[in-house]
């Protein structure tokens, strides 16, 4: 039977942050609904509000992520290599193969309840697919961009060119990880490094090139955008969190948050120079 969806809670972060403590931040906001869902069940308590599903809007520090089907021997050539380009490297438990995320590209992590989602939109497959139809709803209502339908996964606009990434998991019916657009050019030369999602004949592009508008983007602009997309394709109310408010989510954000922050003042928020030689 589905449980009814209080409004999704979401909040941007307005600095790049690290990936590992966005990870753990994620694993927290996990263990706290898994908690308060089964704690709402056993008092037979009003399930529709025990317990917030949660959108996490970003944008990475540079980093290097690996996905759980790979091993580290598999990996390491890349790993030495490109960590002494200056970006972080990660041994992910998402889907997906190698992959990088930084500064110019919009992360997106749902962390929601797939048994809240309408009758036969449950199983994590069709959560993806119609994550990827928010995304190309995004792109299209906006900026013009007519996705091409690739057999691989993530939003192309060519058989070579992939503007969105995809990689997910499902604990207890509760998402995590999630996807990620590049929107301007600055992911790109990173990208340009490796062979992501094992895609040697794909290369990244960018919403900033595809766009029709001719307009120069930035992140913030573009979140309430893909806030209306997911709202339009989900049927769903977003609010953002009200970080005013203490409690576990508030302060599991507000701490991510301030790292950002402290990290931006000091200069090492942003992308450092590619080294390739």
């Amino acid at each position: 039977m589905r449980v009814p969806r209080p409004p999704v809670l979401y909040h941007y972060f307005k600095a790049p942050v690290p990936y590992v403590e966005t990870l753990a931040l994620q694993e927290k906001i996990h263990a706290m609904q898994l908690r308060l869902r089964k704690a709402a069940s056993e008092t037979d308590a009003d399930m529709a509000h025990a317990y917030p599903d949660v959108f996490l809007l970003l944008q990475h520090r540079p980093v290097y992520t690996a996905g759980r089907r790979q091993t580290v021997d598999e990996v390491s050539a890349d790993l030495t290599r490109l960590t002494r380009m200056g970006a972080d490297f990660v041994m992910s438990n998402r889907g997906g193969q190698l992959t990088y995320h930084g500064p110019g590209q919009l992360v997106g992590y749902p962390l929601w309840d797939l048994s809240r989602l309408p009758s036969g939109r449950q199983h994590i497959r069709l959560f993806v697919c119609d994550v990827l139809k928010a995304l190309k709803r995004y792109m299209n209502n906006h900026h013009g961009i007519t996705a091409f339908e690739h057999d691989e996964t993530g939003v192309f606009t060519s058989p070579t060119t992939k503007l969105a990434s995809l990689g997910m998991q499902v604990r207890h019916r509760l998402t995590s990880h999630g996807f990620a657009v590049n929107i301007t050019h600055e992911p790109l030369p990173w990208f340009n490094q490796v062979v992501a999602c094992g895609l040697a004949d794909v290369h990244a592009g960018s919403v900033q090139d595809a766009s029709s508008t001719g307009k120069q983007l930035s992140l913030e602009q573009e979140v309430p955008l893909v806030l209306n997309a997911f709202a339009e394709e989900f049927a769903h109310t977003f609010e953002p969190v009200d970080l005013v408010q203490s409690g576990e989510l508030e302060d599991g954000i507000r701490e991510v948050e301030e790292l950002g922050q402290r990290m931006l003042e000091d200069g090492i928020a942003h992308s450092p120079q590619i080294q390739t030689s």
